[in-house]
């Protein structure tokens, strides 16, 4: 089953040497910033968290500690490096399936020292913007988690840290992209103390849990395909995560906030285009469903040369038509490097204790609901307008 070359046949303005280019004209500084060192990567057995240390490895750290809470996943990658050669040189390397948030995972830092500690752990779905109680679990991964790891980080005298955002933290219409705009500011406020980077970036093709991902799920099990048909979207490969986040984690100074220099206008795809080439390739003819049961009950046993597809106009909250990295407001550079742009932003002030505060009040608060919390982010970030529609993914294929 052909995958990602369908899209990157189609996505021809996105080439991985732009990004190879950047890494070979800044091995030195690679080399001196990770030859020998010490890491930590929380979130390590997702798409980008495994390519990032992939590409770690390239420049020989001493040692890497993972910390995932998926331990399937991290029986995959060790599996997956294991495999390779990656781990030939014989780093100290092992793995933990243990949540950023628990007691456990302090004990961590207690045990071993690290010198560049890179997070990876996140709430990455519009979908969990769904109510109270899946929301307090997104703040809790996405906010709380960067503050403690940013505390462990200073009291352990770790050198670089580095967080993955997106680029749903530009003009956010959702809470997942707004409270990534928060961990954005959060981290911000400590540029001063730590060497601190993040980056926004596209979404990784046929990552775990992404629509891409879910057209390999539907035809192996013979489900119809369903994606919007007015959506379009930036995509960058899974090795091209694992570059961006490691250019994005030792270029530059402290504070900025890296993102791909991508065409606004023609490095948007929409995912009806990217559904119909995935089924032409894997030798089907797409047939258009008017609706969620009439995809459901298409014959594919008399039909077997075409696949059933339903494509709707999007309804769900927090669903943008298009993706941005940066607002009209923002002061950014980009002509430093050839495959990445970066923000310069200002210092923040953030108080970690207040901030935690407020957001338990919420919490705790049996009758608050998802209008208190937008309420609560958009007094952190100005620029959140949330897009409410009264639906939610869940509600649909």
């Amino acid at each position: 089953m052909r995958t990602l070359e369908i899209l990157f046949d189609r996505v021809k303005n996105i080439k991985n040497d732009i990004f190879l280019s950047d890494l070979e004209s800044n091995k030195k500084l690679l080399e001196t910033s990770i030859g020998g060192k010490s890491v930590l990567v929380i979130g390590g057995a997702g798409t980008i968290g495994s390519n990032y240390i992939k590409e770690m490895l390239k420049f020989f750290p001493s040692s890497i500690v993972v910390v995932d809470n998926n331990e399937n996943g991290l029986t995959e990658l060790v599996r997956d490096l294991r495999s390779s050669n990656l781990l030939d040189y014989n780093p100290a390397f092992i793995t933990y399936p243990v949540n950023v948030l628990s007691e456990t995972f302090d004990k961590i830092f207690s045990r071993y020292s690290f010198d560049i500690v890179a997070n990876f752990a996140a709430h990455k779905h519009v979908r969990s913007d769904k109510d109270i109680i899946s929301i307090e679990a997104l703040i809790k991964n996405n906010v709380y988690g960067a503050i403690k790891l940013l505390d462990l980080c200073e009291t352990h005298n770790v050198n670089t840290f580095f967080s993955v955002s997106t680029d749903k933290a530009a003009n956010p219409v959702n809470i997942m992209g707004a409270s990534k705009a928060l961990m954005e500011k959060i981290i911000l406020s400590r540029k001063s103390a730590l060497n601190v980077k993040t980056a926004r970036f596209a979404n990784v093709a046929f990552s775990n849990g992404s629509l891409l991902e879910g057209f390999i799920n539907r035809l192996q099990k013979r489900q119809p395909l369903s994606c919007p048909k007015d959506i379009r979207r930036f995509f960058v490969s899974p090795a091209q995560s694992g570059q961006i986040c490691l250019l994005s984690t030792f270029l530059g100074k402290s504070g900025d906030v890296f993102f791909p220099k991508l065409d606004f206008n023609t490095d948007q795809y929409y995912f009806r285009d990217i559904a119909f080439d995935f089924l032409i390739a894997n030798g089907f003819e797409p047939s258009i469903m008017e609706s969620e049961g009439e995809a459901k009950s298409f014959d594919l046993i008399n039909n077997p040369n075409k696949y059933p597809i339903f494509l709707f106009s999007s309804d769900t909250s927090g669903e943008k038509e298009y993706e941005e990295f940066y607002d009209e407001d923002d002061q950014y550079v980009l002509d430093r490097y050839k495959s990445l742009g970066y923000l310069i932003k200002e210092n923040e002030e953030i108080n970690f204790e207040i901030l935690i505060s407020e957001f338990e009040a919420l919490f705790n608060n049996k009758t608050a609901g998802k209008k208190e919390v937008i309420d609560l982010i958009g007094k952190y970030i100005g620029s959140f307008s949330y897009l409410e529609t009264g639906k939610n993914l869940d509600q649909k294929m």
